[in-house]
């Protein structure tokens, strides 16, 4: 029977998330999931934020409930230029645009900034959510070289920049998801200097940056060049989830632009939301929450890291992260991570295979863990799980066949 309705040519290009897929299946009882990129609910400030609902409803609540401008809670827009003055970043309030979640910042990038057949710059691998972000406005994505820094600055300096040039390159320095890499200093100095040379801005996404263990990252990218970058961050792993809730830090001649586009989007993020976080965060909440994360999300990264070199057969790479919330492990020749999915869920254990966070040519023998929403011994049995699926999977290639 044919359909009355006629799809946009974008809408084939838009595909379900392999990681929200993923997270259906380990519902189930039993399973012991790894692979979401969820933060610990444990860490989410409900009392506080209960409180800031009842000040706000109580103080402004004509004002909380009622349409709001497109950019933003003006005192939260403050905070965040504030905020980000750490980071070496000099920004004006008016630079701010408040998103609903930073994943819409993302798409507001690519509303604003891609074009069909013009290039993107990505690393090797990326976020996943960036590439299903981006997708539907049609780039032709680059994948660029990158080591257990990041992208290399040769393959940024590489990149055409004559018509059409490369948009931009989408980089998350600081602990990215999937991979949990840092940028040193010196190797983002070395990007900056390449992609301005190559006349390529960045748009610069900082989720995880918060969450760092022993020492904070270095410098934000955005801060070594102003005019050309296009910084993204979140409350999501900070605060909640929940009240989806980011922003995006953009140059003057590119705001308003962006703006238009949130306008069109959802005309705003919900001004309730806007003012509960900031009545949460307005004294200096952050400075005293925030380590608390850090210290959990630490104790688990060890334990992970020692379950790991406990269980994990011979030929398993991967390296301890110096903050967020994954370990990127590459599985020993022979074995596919995406193969493997089922029989490690039948034995009880979920992870994120690998491939997905690849624009071209992925890597069938790499996979994500997070460990941050389990407990310690929780990590402990489902790394064990993993280890026996991924040793009888090589004993089984090990055999000779008939």
């Amino acid at each position: 029977m044919s359909s009355v309705w006629t799809q946009a040519r974008r809408a084939a290009r838009m595909n379900p998330s392999i990681i929200r897929e993923i997270l259906k299946v380990t519902e189930k009882p039993g399973i012991l999931s790894m692979a979401g990129g969820l933060p610990s609910a444990d860490t989410f400030p409900v009392d506080a934020l209960k409180a800031a609902c009842d000040r706000v409803l109580s103080h402004n609540p004509r004002e909380a409930l009622q349409y709001a401008a497109s950019e933003g809670f003006a005192p939260l827009r403050e905070w965040v230029a504030a905020r980000v003055a750490a980071l070496g970043m000099k920004v004006q309030p008016d630079q701010v645009l408040i998103t609903s979640g930073s994943q819409q910042g993302l798409d507001l990038v690519g509303k604003v900034l891609c074009d069909a057949g013009a290039p993107v710059a990505v690393e090797t691998p990326t976020y996943l959510g960036a590439l299903q972000a981006f997708t539907p406005y049609e780039p032709l994505f680059a994948s660029l070289a990158s080591d257990g820094e990041g992208p290399r600055p040769e393959a940024l300096a590489a990149l055409p920049h004559d018509a059409p040039g490369t948009r931009f390159a989408y980089l998350l320095p600081n602990y990215q998801n999937p991979t949990g890499r840092v940028m040193s200093a010196a190797r983002r100095v070395e990007v900056v200097e390449a992609a301005r040379r190559a006349g390529v801005p960045i748009v610069e996404d900082n989720p995880y940056g918060d969450l760092w263990f022993d020492q904070p990252p270095p410098a934000a990218l955005s801060s070594l060049w102003p005019e050309g970058s296009l910084y993204l961050g979140s409350f999501s792993k900070v605060l909640t989830p929940g009240f989806r809730l980011g922003y995006l830090i953009a140059p003057p001649e590119l705001y308003p632009k962006l703006l238009q586009a949130k306008q069109a989007a959802d005309l705003h993020t919900p001004g309730f939301n806007q003012r509960v976080v900031y009545e949460v965060i307005r004294d200096g909440f952050l400075d005293q929450h925030v380590p608390s994360i850090r210290a959990r999300y630490k104790a688990n990264r060890d334990a992970m890291a020692a379950a790991l070199r406990e269980h994990l057969p011979a030929g398993c790479e991967w390296q301890s992260p110096q903050g967020g919330m994954f370990f990127w492990i590459r599985l020993p020749a022979g074995l596919d991570a995406m193969a493997l999915l089922p029989q490690a869920v039948e034995a009880g254990i979920a992870y994120v295979p690998g491939a997905a966070f690849y624009a071209q040519q992925p890597d069938a023998r790499t996979l994500r863990l997070s460990f941050v929403t389990l407990t310690p011994e929780l990590i402990h049995e489902g790394v064990a799980l993993l280890g026996r699926v991924l040793a009888q999977a090589l004993e089984g290639a090990a055999q000779p066949t008939p």
